[in-house]
């Protein structure tokens, strides 16, 4: 049986939901969705300079959940940039 999902704390939501490459039509683009978790894990350790510890306390989960959603959403980023893919940022919860 799988364990069911904890919620985890999210202490601002994006203002802004879709980043895409410049000149290059919407339609034309592959999407890749990043979860608020995963936004609000970048935006703790990239933009407010938090270590791992002080974040995964923001977001009231164990050191090793955080460094997990934390890697995935620095691989979707790094996979959107070099590859000219739109973001997508999630609003709804899990």
């Amino acid at each position: 049986m799988v364990r069911p999902k904890k919620c985890k704390k999210i202490g601002k939501n994006p203002h802004v939901t879709f980043y895409k490459p410049q000149g290059i039509p919407l339609r034309e683009l592959k999407e890749i969705e990043l979860t608020l978790e995963e936004w609000e894990s970048l935006r703790l350790r990239h933009s407010e300079h938090l270590d791992q510890n002080q974040s995964a306390k923001k977001m009231e989960t164990s050191q090793s959940t955080f460094q997990r959603i934390l890697t995935n959403a620095q691989k979707k980023v790094g996979r959107a940039i070099t590859q000219g893919l739109a973001i997508k940022i999630n609003q709804e919860s899990p």
